[in-house]
């Protein structure tokens, strides 16, 4: 083999590496705005339902005026989980932010469990337009954190597939691309709550 059949080879292989690595870098910053980008949409459902919350602890609070700790909790829970989920937001995928954001919301769906089985023992209240309309779109917002983070957990999955195959974990060790984490759905006992349907 010639020099120039040599430095042509070498020219050609350093090439294809500078190919592999600029594919590689490009695909997990794709990835990872994804799952970013999911997440938001997690967190304007989250934060609908934050808001929804203040107003069935103000129509409750006229019925059940000798549950006042149940209606605290409800609120301290939702306190929480909006810290928490402020966390969250600025850096999605940041295991101790994830984990965080999944047992403040673990708290908040049983306080709000605690408090849909307690206004069983109040009819009035289950009668309430308000109470009623309210629940309709709690029960909505559920349903839309539900996909929201199903669809974040689809992406986070593939971000971590990505960075975690060869040769892009190679890549994603030399820039910084951590392993993200997943969001937790709430815990089994929660998950499996009696419903309250108005």
């Amino acid at each position: 083999m010639s020099m120039v059949g040599v430095l042509i080879f070498a020219v050609a292989l350093v090439a294809i590496v500078a190919v592999i690595i600029i594919n590689s870098y490009n695909d997990l910053v794709k990835y990872r705005n994804r799952y970013k980008n999911a997440y938001s949409q997690i967190d304007v459902q989250l934060q609908r339902r934050y808001d929804l919350i203040p107003n069935l602890v103000e129509t409750a609070k006229g019925y059940m005026k000798h549950e006042r700790e149940t209606l605290e909790a409800v609120i301290a829970a939702r306190n929480s989980a909006i810290n928490a989920s402020s966390r969250a937001v600025q850096n999605p995928g940041d295991p101790q932010a994830m984990q965080q954001l999944g047992n403040a919301e673990t708290v908040l769906t049983g306080a709000l469990s605690r408090l849909m089985i307690l206004s069983e023992s109040y009819p009035e209240l289950k009668a309430d337009r308000t109470m009623t309309q309210v629940m309709e779109e709690l029960s909505s917002t559920e349903n839309r954190i539900a996909f929201a983070r199903q669809a974040f957990n689809d992406s986070v999955t593939l971000y971590n597939t990505k960075s975690e195959s060869f040769p892009s974990n190679l890549i994603a060790n030399t820039f910084n691309f951590n392993v993200a984490e997943l969001l937790p759905e709430a815990a089994p006992e929660i998950k499996n709550a009696p419903r309250v349907s108005f």
